[in-house]
């Protein structure tokens, strides 16, 4: 579970980052608003491959729509494209 605290607890930040595990965030509020998150470095890079997978999706279905509306390339027409005839 999110641990939430103000951010002037980072004077203490020892104690704020024992909060932080790969299940656990850290979420810093300043003014009584959210400001901040910490979180775990496999989190971060866990958020950064999904983030990547979403953008590759994202791009797969806008290609497959496009081909769709416009038509799909065969096999022999794509050779001639990358120049991989004999």
């Amino acid at each position: 579970m999110p641990s939430i605290m103000p951010i002037s607890d980072l004077r203490n930040y020892t104690d704020v980052l024992k909060e932080v595990d790969t299940n656990s965030r850290v979420y810093l509020t300043r003014n009584g608003r959210g400001a901040y998150t910490i979180m775990s470095v496999e989190e971060a890079d866990e958020l950064d491959r999904l983030r990547a997978l979403h953008n590759v999706i994202t791009d797969l279905k806008k290609s497959e729509e496009r081909a769709e509306r416009e038509g799909w390339i065969d096999d022999d027409e794509m050779q001639k494209v990358l120049g991989l005839n004999d």
